[in-house]
């Protein structure tokens, strides 16, 4: 099975990050909308975990962007 590289979770927490910023949404607020737990937005960003695929389409639509655009540049 392949490794996954912690850049990858770094980078795409880094996009997350900036696209929440960019919609003027607190991490608090993306949770919210999202309906995903404050503690795994903030470790998401952080680059301490990946998100599930049903999470990466909570926070898609959240951040009104299609999924793919929080996958970009990884």
């Amino acid at each position: 099975m392949a490794q996954t590289d912690p850049k990858h979770y770094k980078k795409f927490g880094k996009r997350v990050s900036e696209l929440r910023k960019a919609t003027g949404l607190t991490q608090e607020q993306l949770a919210e909308r999202a309906d995903i737990s404050y503690d795994t937005i903030t470790s998401i960003e952080h680059g301490q975990q990946f998100a599930t695929l049903g999470n990466l389409h909570r926070l898609a639509k959240a951040l009104k962007v299609h999924p793919m655009e929080l996958l970009r540049n990884q």
